[in-house]
């Protein structure tokens, strides 16, 4: 029988120069593989806890306890355990912790050793990660949310707003849509430049431009999508990600410092209707506060048949939460990020509650990145339908594009959904 014979972790270092954990496994086969944690700077209050060590070192954010607990702890339950039963390894993992957030462990100990875990265990069964994670069934890849303008917490500017995307919805297939996506951000660079706009990059590839209202920057890249002979919400239309939850205060009035106006809940569903009234908007995430249920009510009665509305700090990949979201009509769409929950088994759990009570789901990197591209197979194999990386820049977030660019190839039938998911 093949069984896992070593689990080694590490300190290493994500796109922002932070610590984060690294783990390996070794199997009794020889086979071996590893995976790398994110890290997000815009973070809900329910995620589950990233363990940092809090003392000089990296200004407190090493992360050399949950490296210990992966090489101690862990690997002691683990080793001569078969790799091939992934939910009862990680629900050993939740046993391991004994908390409702892996505050003992920590969530990043214990998702590198589930990520490496599913890796190696494709490996030594030599089929992709994808494969071994959805089955026959893994045949889709999914539409990219690319986030070319950048504001709120992932760049240094007037922008409340933290991320602006685009999505390649009218392509048949996945290439065309990454080709569209890349002409588009490089004639978006030459717009900004021509504006005397600076062209620096945000934490995930987007320019970070110092913009007079929130609705500049769809113009802009409305601009540059003509420049680059696409259509407007034909073949390209936009996404954004509020945050809201970054610039509400304690009596859930909204700041949009950058305009200069403060809003209630509702005045802020209006400013989001008459948004898209005007410009090709399909998805706004995270539109109000995480705490702000009520309003989110509202904001599912007003536009919930007419876009979709993604919560990520509101559900935070947690089944139970999204649970009730469901119950109360909350939202139709639910932000995917591993590290918000702490295992692989438990965020496909996430994934099917969703898929089953027709929520859509977007498969998510974070702001802290690294060239571990897990979440491309990953969302193939759950056949989420989008996926949420970045711009075409920084190679941490080309990393997943192009895996997913190596995966259409392998695929005899891929499927990309494109306008499907919103015509």
């Amino acid at each position: 029988m093949n069984y896992i014979d070593e689990i080694q972790a590490q300190e290493v270092l994500d796109s922002r120069g932070n610590p984060t954990v690294k783990t390996t496994i070794l199997l009794s086969d020889g086979s071996s593989a590893s995976a790398i944690v994110p890290s997000g700077a815009s973070t809900g209050k329910r995620e589950a806890l990233e363990l940092r060590d809090g003392d000089t070192r990296y200004l407190g954010k090493g992360v050399l306890k949950a490296v210990e607990n992966v090489n101690t702890t862990i690997a002691e339950e683990l080793i001569g355990l078969s790799p091939y039963d992934q939910s009862a390894i990680d629900n050993l993992l939740i046993e391991l912790d004994g908390t409702d957030n892996f505050s003992k462990l920590g969530a990043n100990a214990t998702l590198g050793v589930s990520m490496a875990l599913a890796r190696v265990a494709a490996k030594s069964l030599n089929i992709p990660l994808y494969r071994y994670l959805g089955g026959a069934n893994a045949l889709t890849l999914p539409t990219p949310m690319l986030n070319i303008i950048n504001g709120g917490s992932h760049a240094d500017n007037t922008v409340d707003f933290q991320e602006y995307m685009i999505m390649p919805i009218g392509f048949d297939c996945f290439s065309e849509a990454m080709r569209a996506s890349a002409e588009i951000y490089q004639h978006l660079k030459k717009l900004l430049n021509e504006k005397k706009h600076i062209t620096s990059i945000g934490d995930e590839g987007g320019f970070a431009p110092n913009l007079k209202t929130n609705e500049e920057p769809i113009q802009v890249i409305l601009e540059a999508v003509k420049k680059a002979g696409y259509k407007e919400g034909d073949q390209i239309a936009i996404a954004l990600d509020v945050a809201s939850s970054e610039f509400v205060d304690e009596n859930g009035i909204y700041h949009l410092k950058g305009e200069n106006r403060k809003l209630s809940n509702e005045e802020l569903i209006e400013y989001y209707e008459n948004l898209i009234n005007k410009y090709p908007i399909v998805s706004i995430e995270d539109g109000l506060s995480e705490d702000d249920w009520n309003g989110w009510e509202k904001l599912t009665q007003k536009l919930g048949k007419k876009i979709q509305l993604v919560g990520d700090d509101l559900f935070v990949t947690n089944a139970k939460i999204l649970e009730e979201g469901i119950n109360k009509n909350i939202a139709n769409a639910v932000l995917i990020k591993p590290n918000q929950i702490g295992t692989i088994s438990q965020t496909m759990q996430t994934i099917r509650l969703a898929q089953r009570n027709n929520y859509k789901c977007i498969m998510s990197h974070r702001s802290g990145e690294s060239e571990d591209a897990f979440i491309a197979d990953f969302a193939v194999a759950l056949n989420t339908g989008e996926i949420k990386t970045g711009s075409t820049a920084r190679s941490e977030r080309m990393a997943k594009y192009n895996r997913l660019l190596a995966i259409e190839k392998e695929l005899a039938y891929p499927i990309y959904l494109g306008k499907k998911l919103f015509g």
